[in-house]
């Protein structure tokens, strides 16, 4: 029986409960292994007067300190922008950047090294925000456009108009496992790391350029992570170049493991951004003139932000058709740690803008919003493509806007809801219903391939290598599924090893929903080469045994357990005795499979083309319960209906789709980053960062998907599940939105991301307050 589409439990699970998979931590120190430790910028923004490392040296169990003088190679290193230095040299740019590395026999030894430098840095006004930063024109990178139509002449002859500017707040990634990572030295000068990363060709690539080497003599591997959600993507390769400089150095073993304190600190985060935005419309709510100018928080140096940034312009239309519109973004450079990839990588913050938009129009027609979005979503020709010329085809997206509005009651519900709050003095309901149109592939072409080991033992057994990484989202789960669905043999047989830059090279990293889709399709090609050998040979065998006919290769079929003729099926033989007799026979039963995906070009420059191979789309209904008094928001119910093609694990898919939606719900709805004047984190751990718990899933949530074969083009008919979800999550805060409309009388009604119960009573307190002063004049008058 085919295992692709059944819920076969994560490769890793019993694992995890048993405590038997192990994470960088977990494993066990080697003999004279060291631990290493940093010491950090003491300001946001300065030049570095003097660093005093004479009384770190003399401590006890102290073995190495070091500064960008000790490196050997590059300071400076960067994904897109080689701007990012590993350790500070005549200047700091944020709190907590790296300035020193401790190497201790003990972990306290490297502690107290850390507590005795002396460093003493001129410090300099900083710029944290982006409105400071916009004012000094302090940017990363180009400015960006993606422009369609004649805005200038569809703004000045819309009927309807509304301008405004809209803020949503940045994101921690909130991995469970830190930031972390173990180096050990090889012969002539060779090293090995062990990173938790998202990304190792990259970390192997910024070790090699930064400790002096070459690529080949520098393996990184990773087993697992412990979650990383786009912070794993590039923030890794600072604490692998901490472990690894500190092991050439003292040819000894070396291991960092960032404290979660410190994690949250000095890495990057989602980017927040500020859009000032106009949009003109007809009576029935239909966009005809649309522009957004896009300003992100990129902190002190480029990391990713321009691919968030080009995603952002990408997903500015989400699930609507924009006939005339103009988008621009700009980067702001301020000082704080250099922001990065999170599930969505500006996709989300894009959306968020267009969402908050559909909301502004229903309240200034007096529509609901459901309207307002329905009449434009994407349809049939002409309104079928995007801003940058590319069709959406396979559309469902009206049919989940309608399927949907019909299972969740929400015409019902919605008048409940408005009902209820014209009568409840102490608390407010508001219901939404928002969609997503997310964009699968790379936006920088060459990331879109992928390549893979695969190994047929004689057994019967397979071990397949990938550049795809674990963290918890099943790509190894699902990978398994179809290697031995290709094979026709049961999972049990094969395994997904770790990944190492050693056998899959040159790989890209595992984001942008795409693990599955690259890797997958790579192994399937790997498993075509080995079974187009395999079935040479048994048509050969099965013709030596059977005078009366004579199989060819294409009448070989894998399956069951076991390699046979179609024709004649009582012509069979056990997978594992086969593989045995191949390999007598000389038949190679290894191969390295490679992807690239198709029909993928986009002009960045121009604005135009197919950035993406396939689109996932969806749609969900939010109610929430708000108390009047102190804006506590409470998400009571949420259906969701989801187009993720055909399921390769069901259960690894419902887990990403619920897991992801709540990830949004927690941005859109709690998660609030607060930095202090001085520049430094202030919300850097569980009692002071609100993550969604247990008690905030919504006590009713009904998941569905629609039955779509028709993304035939990609592995298996799936479609890809990792972001997409997350973008939901901005339904919660929609129905924030509109239940805070109810209050201001179903008027316009202002309100940031995220939707804390301080914003949320903040927003109620400036309706109640212009009410009393609209009383107040309406009495002057009288």
């Amino acid at each position: 029986m085919p295992t692709v589409g059944q819920p076969i439990p994560h490769d890793s699970a019993n694992g995890h409960v048993t405590g038997e998979a192990l994470y960088i931590e977990d494993i066990r120190p080697v003999v004279d292994e060291l631990y290493v430790e940093f010491v950090g910028s003491p300001v946001a923004c300065g030049k570095i007067v003097s660093v005093d490392l004479a009384q770190a040296k003399k401590e006890p169990g102290v073995v190495g300190v070091y500064t960008y003088q000790d490196v050997l190679g590059h300071n400076l290193f960067g994904p897109v922008i080689c701007d990012e230095p590993f350790l500070a040299e005549s200047r700091v740019d944020y709190v907590g950047q790296p300035i020193v590395v401790i190497a201790g026999k003990t972990l306290e030894a490297a502690r107290r090294g850390c507590r005795a430098v002396k460093i003493e840095v001129a410090p300099e006004p900083a710029v944290l925000d982006i409105d400071t930063a916009i004012e000094k024109q302090q940017f990363i990178g180009p400015e960006r456009r993606i422009d369609r139509g004649d805005f200038d002449s569809a703004w000045k002859n819309a009927g309807h108009k509304i301008e405004g500017t809209f803020e949503s707040g940045g994101q921690e990634q909130f991995y469970l496992e830190s930031q972390s990572a173990i180096a050990y030295p090889g012969e002539q000068g060779q090293i090995v790391v062990e990173s938790s990363t998202q990304n190792p060709t990259e970390t192997q690539a910024v070790l090699a350029e930064v400790l002096g080497l070459k690529m080949h003599e520098v393996v990184v591997t990773c087993k697992r992570m412990g979650g990383g959600f786009g912070g794993k993507e590039t923030q890794g390769v600072i604490p692998a170049l901490m472990a690894a400089l500190v092991s050439q150095k003292t040819g000894r073993a070396a291991r960092i493991v960032y404290t979660k304190d410190d994690d949250m600190k000095v890495t990057g985060k989602r980017h927040a951004y500020k859009t000032w935005y106009q949009a003109g419309f007809d009576s029935e709510g239909r966009l005809t003139a649309v522009k957004m100018d896009y300003y992100s928080n990129g902190g002190a140096s480029a990391d990713l932000s321009t691919g968030i940034m080009e995603r952002t312009l990408l997903h500015a239309d989400n699930a609507y058709y924009l006939p005339n519109v103009k988008t621009c973004g700009r980067i702001c450079k301020t000082n704080l740690p250099p922001n990065t990839a999170f599930r969505g990588f500006g996709g989300p913050q894009a959306v968020a803008v267009i969402e908050n938009i559909m909301q502004e129009v229903a309240a200034h027609l007096g529509k609901d919003a459901f309207d307002v979005r329905r009449v434009n979503c994407y349809g049939d020709a002409p309104r079928n493509t995007t801003p940058y010329e590319q069709e959406v085809t396979s559309n469902l997206l009206p049919e989940i806007f309608d399927k949907l509005a019909e299972t969740s009651d929400y015409k019902a519900r919605l008048a409940e809801v408005e009902d209820f709050n014209l009568t409840s003095r102490t608390q407010l309901r508001g219901i939404a219903m928002t969609a997503v149109k997310f964009g699968i592939s790379f936006t920088t072409k060459f990331l879109n391939q992928g390549n893979a080991l695969v190994s047929v033992y004689t057994d019967g057994t397979v071990q397949v290598s990938t550049g795809a990484t674990e963290m918890g989202q099943g790509v190894n789960t699902k990978i398994r599924q179809i290697v031995a669905d290709e094979f026709g043999i049961g999972v049990e047989k094969v395994l997904v090893m770790t990944t190492s830059t050693e056998k899959s090279i040159n790989t890209s990293p595992t984001a942008a929903s795409a693990g599955t889709d690259l890797n997958g399709a790579a192994a399937v090609h790997a498993c075509a080469q080995i079974k187009q050998r395999m079935a040479d040979y048994a048509a050969k065998l099965f013709n030596e045994n059977n005078p009366t006919h004579k199989p060819s290769a294409d009448d070989i079929r894998f399956e069951g357990g076991h390699v046979f003729d179609r024709r004649s099926p009582d012509h069979s033989i056990p997978f594992g005795e086969f593989t045995n007799q191949a390999r007598m026979a000389r038949v190679d039963l290894g191969a390295r499979g490679f992807y690239k995906t198709p029909g993928i070009d986009f002009d960045r420059e121009a604005g135009r083309g197919n950035p993406f191979f396939y689109f996932t789309t969806g749609c969900a209904v939010s109610e929430v319960l708000i108390d009047r008094f102190t804006g506590d928001l409470c998400v009571e119910r949420v259906d969701m209906l989801m187009d993720i093609g055909r399921m390769i694990n069901p259960g690894i898919d419902h887990g990403q789709v619920i897991g992801g939606f709540i990830q949004g719900m927690g941005w859109a709805t709690a998660e609030c980053l607060v930095y202090n004047d001085a520049g430094e984190l202030l919300s850097y751990s569980p009692t002071t960062y609100k993550i969604p718990n247990i008690t905030d899933v919504p006590e009713t949530f009904n998941l569905a998907f629609m039955d779509n074969g028709a993304n035939a083009q990609n592995i298996r008919s799936s479609k890809a599940v990792g972001e997409p979800p997350l973008l939901l999550g901005l339904s919660a805060w929609a129905a924030a939105k509109h239940a805070v409309s109810c209050a201001a009388g179903k008027q316009s009604a202002s309100m940031k991301l995220p939707a804390t119960n301080e914003e949320i009573l903040m927003c109620l307190t400036r309706i109640e307050n212009t009410r009393r002063e609209a009383d107040k004049r309406q009495t002057s008058t009288r």
